[in-house]
């Protein structure tokens, strides 16, 4: 069982879920800007036997946004659990 929820625990439940989404927003914005902006000296590099930024854009992109997706479910899971608000069932 979790401790009661507060105003200092509810503050930092806010600060956590703050900082992880600006955490995988940064991880989202290299991904897809960065990436694409450097894309022709990342060219140079070969990845699987294409080059790095075209394999970036059709492939890598994608992977990174699910394991995103995957990771921030997963982390919002346990925290709200951590702090007594998740959702029953």
């Amino acid at each position: 069982m979790s401790a009661p929820v507060t105003e200092e625990r509810r503050k930092e439940y806010w600060r956590r879920t703050l900082r992880i989404t600006a955490i995988l927003l940064a991880i989202w914005f290299l991904v897809t800007y960065v990436v694409i902006f450097f894309a022709v000296p990342l060219n140079q590099i070969t990845f699987l036997g294409f080059p790095f930024a075209f394999y970036m854009g059709a492939q890598g992109a994608l992977i990174v946004y699910v394991a995103l997706i995957v990771f921030y479910a997963r982390y919002m899971n346990k925290l709200d659990r951590e702090f007594g608000v998740a959702e029953e069932g």
